[in-house]
């Protein structure tokens, strides 16, 4: 049987907090379980705001925590080049369009949030203007140096596809369930960025799948973005590994975690006296 094979994937673009330290080490004490191997790979597509300070921190905050992961460590800032090779699978097949509209531009198309006009993510469906020009129009813009994002065509995507879609969801427990994939509830989304050459869509399927990931758990917020990620793994005939969509740590309102949010980080709570076994009891793994 093939060996399990469990991945933690933070973004070093701000402090871990108790959010990224409850999956970690779900991850961590699963691949054990099963034994299986973990793996750390760090997600810095975003080159504005990632730093190597930020990843410096939270591989030392992660061992701290008593985590060890297979080296050598895979950053997705330096595997641009595989994500191309899917782009250009994916264009071939005629499913991408470059698109050159601003979020301004869209949201002004977008005037209301009527049932089907917004993604899981609460952005508005790409109401389809890019992808109604000519192809001297997108070689023109292109030629004078405008930027463009890669949109998947999900009507034609779909039409390709001509299956249904479903991948074997766990939970926290050991019995499966089937799910059936919804990815048209995302629109013709964005697959590749204007300043860089994937998405975190596409670049987690990719990453997982060269990675030969066998079990992703992550965090319940996730949950609809599978069903996207279960289209691009059928288009780009990739496995679909196991999946665990884990609860959310929340703070005293009711909401996620977050960098943005100011939530409290683990160096915070380590420079106030806190010690893994602490951090382990405050998300409830005691």
């Amino acid at each position: 049987m093939m060996q399990s094979l469990f991945r933690f994937a933070p973004s070093p673009n701000g402090l871990l907090h108790l959010g990224h330290a409850y999956s970690a080490i779900l991850n961590f004490e699963a691949a054990q379980r099963c034994g299986g191997e973990f793996l750390l790979r760090i997600e810095d597509i975003d080159i504005e705001r990632c730093s190597l300070a930020f990843e410096a921190m939270l591989l030392e905050q992660l061992a701290w925590l008593g985590l060890a992961w297979r080296q050598p460590v895979r950053r997705q800032s330096e595997h641009f080049g595989d994500y191309v090779l899917a782009m250009e699978r994916l264009q071939q097949q005629g499913l991408v369009y470059p698109c050159f509209c601003t979020r301004a531009e869209i949201a002004r198309k977008v005037n209301s949030r009527r049932k089907g006009l917004y993604d899981p993510d609460g952005a508005p469906h790409y109401p389809g203007t890019c992808k109604h020009l000519s192809t001297a129009e997108r070689d023109r813009r292109l030629a004078s140096g405008a930027y463009a994002a890669q949109r998947l065509d999900m009507a034609e995507a779909l039409a390709q596809c001509g299956t249904l879609l479903a991948w074997r969801e766990y939970g926290l427990g050991e019995e499966g369930r089937d799910v059936r994939a919804e990815p048209m509830l995302w629109g013709d989304v964005v697959i590749a960025r204007k300043d860089v050459p994937t998405s975190y869509h596409l670049a987690v399927v990719v990453d997982d799948a060269l990675q030969g990931v066998t079990d992703v758990m992550r965090g319940q917020d996730l949950f609809a973005a599978t069903s996207l990620h279960r289209l691009l793994q059928h288009l780009l005939g990739l496995e679909a590994p196991r999946y665990r969509h884990h609860p959310l740590i929340l703070d005293a309102t009711g909401r996620k975690l977050g960098k943005s949010r100011g939530s409290a980080s683990l160096a915070q709570l380590r420079a106030e006296g806190a010690n893994p076994r602490d951090i382990r009891t405050m998300v409830g793994l005691a």
